[in-house]
């Protein structure tokens, strides 16, 4: 019997239902929700990079997905309303680090369905897939202190705040900085 270890890494991220939401692989099929998303300026306010201005930009994005999936470093599901399946958000693990069991989290959802509990969802289901099935015993979360809607919903996951750090980004000619929030497995709160 093989052990997980010995198993081929699986060639796209699994299916994650919630009530509302699921979240799933992002495909070529994608590529102008990805547009869509990325180009409102409403989304990438507080990013660490300007609103799209081109398809061809959110093609490479998704080319990147797939790259960075393969080397094992990022996993980025698209988000979809069950029963809609177009893609209204992203949800992801990034810089996923086996050694020492921990990944940075990162969301975006369509400014059209914010206010709704569906980032809250996903969220949900990014934490248990990565507390659960992946092992992880660390999340952190990089977000501008004028975020206050995603720092928000990142407390009330269990994230905790842990330090600041000034002037970390340089986008559009501006300078921001960063609240840095950490959730442990074994401190994690029962779902909100």
């Amino acid at each position: 019997m093989k052990s997980q270890d010995d198993m081929p890494p699986p060639d796209r991220l699994p299916t994650i239902d919630g009530d509302r939401v699921s979240l799933r692989w992002i495909e070529t099929r994608d590529v102008d929700d990805l547009f869509a998303l990325f180009s409102d300026p409403r989304v990438t306010e507080f990013w660490s990079w300007p609103a799209f201005t081109a398809r061809e930009q959110a093609a490479l994005l998704l080319a990147a997905i797939h790259r960075h999936f393969r080397e094992g470093s990022l996993y980025q599901w698209g988000i979809v309303v069950r029963g809609e399946d177009r893609l209204i958000g992203t949800c992801t693990l990034a810089s996923i680090d086996r050694t020492h069991l921990r990944a940075e989290v990162g969301f975006a959802l369509a400014s059209a369905r914010w206010g709704r509990g569906l980032m809250g969802e996903a969220l949900a289901l990014l934490i248990d897939h990565a507390f659960g099935p992946m092992g992880l015993q660390r999340l952190e979360a990089d977000v501008d202190p004028r975020n206050l809607r995603s720092l928000a919903l990142l407390e009330r996951h269990g994230f905790v705040r842990e330090g600041y750090q000034r002037e970390r980004w340089r986008v559009g000619g501006g300078v921001q900085d960063s609240v840095l929030l950490g959730l442990l497995a074994r401190e994690r709160p029962p779902r909100p």
